[in-house]
C-alpha cells in the first residue's frame, strides 16, 4: 500500500484535531484518522468511560465512523498520541484487520506540527501472525 507524504500529512493534522476532544479518565488522549479506500477520510479520538469497562478507542471510534457510513475498507490509520512510542492494542488492531487489511498502514505521530516524524507499518507487521 503507498501513500503520499501530503496525504499522510492529511491525515496527522486531523488526527491531532480530533484529539483535542478525547473524553479522559486516564491520561493519554488519542486521536486518529482512517483513510478509506474511497480517499474519504474518518476521525475519532479515546471516549473513555468513568467504570473504564467500556471505553471506546480512538482508532475504532474512527474505523466505525468510517463502516458507518458505508465506506471502507481502510487503507490507513493514523494514530496521534503525545508519547515516544505508541502502537494500537491487539483489539483495536483487530478492526484494523476487519475493516482494512493485511496491507493496511498503521501510522503513529508522537508530537504535533511541525515535529511529528510518523512511524509507517503495515498491519501485518504489528501483527505478523493474525489469521487471514
Amino acid at each position: 500500500m503507498k501513500i503520499s507524504d501530503h496525504e499522510i500529512n492529511t491525515l496527522t493534522e486531523q488526527a491531532w484535531a480530533a484529539r483535542k476532544f478525547a473524553r479522559l479518565y486516564g491520561k493519554t488522549a488519542v486521536g486518529a484518522a482512517v483513510l478509506s479506500s474511497r480517499g474519504h477520510i474518518y476521525v475519532g479520538c479515546n471516549i473513555e468511560h468513568r467504570f473504564r469497562a467500556h471505553d471506546v478507542h480512538a482508532e475504532v471510534n474512527a474505523l466505525t465512523t468510517m463502516a458507518a457510513n458505508g465506506d471502507g475498507p481502510a487503507t490507513a490509520v493514523v494514530i496521534a498520541a503525545a508519547r515516544d512510542q505508541f502502537t494500537p492494542c491487539g483489539g483495536c488492531l483487530d478492526w484494523i484487520f476487519e475493516l482494512g487489511s493485511p496491507d493496511c498502514l498503521v501510522i503513529f505521530t508522537g508530537s504535533p506540527a511541525p515535529d511529528w516524524a510518523p512511524v509507517v507499518l503495515r498491519a501485518d507487521e504489528l501483527m505478523p501472525h493474525y489469521p487471514h
